[in-house]
């Protein structure tokens, strides 16, 4: 594991390079969001966006999702992978934010876990874009970045997640999985890491490091 030093200096380097971390969905308020998420499960974020783009336009809210319909949403991701069941999760987690959460998103993991769709990654994205909670989201970018980086060892997301809760220093954890996320979609990226362009090169020990 990386030493606790060299941790830090990380994250300062990740958060210089990037002063504030955006997430890659677009979307207008909470409930946009967690669509938007809902909707990512093993696609593209540039996809999604694709998809809602107009589709955001007029669906911003539980109650006009819901009079949307399933086929009128159908219509509007039905680029996207797995589309059916995933309209068929969007428009159950609608009404249930109607008839238990006066139509608004909850910020309570469990209340959100417990939406068609919604399981610890995407209650963890939306705790902390939405609320600014200091959750830490695992997908295949955090898991790999931090399993090379020796920031953890898990075998799997919530292995990671709980190592990353333990030694990310509080004031880096806010924006702790979007610098990780960036960092392993543009420069850690999976087949190929552009080693020479990392900004922590020096402080990561993978030893497979790529050469210019």
């Amino acid at each position: 594991m990386t030493k606790r030093e060299n941790i830090e200096a990380i994250f300062a380097r990740l958060a210089e390079a990037t002063p504030e971390p955006k997430g890659e969905l677009a979307h207008v308020n909470p409930y946009t969001l967690l669509v938007a998420v809902v909707l990512s499960a093993q696609a593209t974020d540039k996809g999604v966006n694709k998809a809602t783009e107009k589709l955001f336009k007029s669906v911003t809210t539980p109650a006009q999702m819901v009079k949307l319909g399933e086929a009128g949403l159908i219509a509007h991701i039905k680029t996207i992978g797995l589309f059916r069941g995933k309209a068929k999760n969007v428009i159950a987690l609608s009404k249930l934010l109607l008839d238990h959460h006066g139509g608004e998103v909850p910020r309570d993991r469990d209340a959100l876990e417990a939406l068609p769709g919604v399981g610890r990654k995407t209650a963890s994205v939306v705790m902390n874009m939405a609320f600014g909670e200091h959750t830490i989201a695992v997908d295949t970018h955090v898991f790999r970045v931090a399993n090379r980086m020796g920031l953890s060892k898990g075998k799997t997301p919530r292995a990671v997640e709980d190592d990353l809760e333990k030694i990310v220093p509080a004031k880096f954890k806010q924006h702790a999985h979007h610098w990780l996320i960036l960092h392993g979609r543009y420069t850690c990226i999976a087949r190929k890491p552009k080693c020479p362009d990392c900004v922590v090169r020096d402080l990561c020990p993978f030893k497979e490091k790529t050469k210019a």
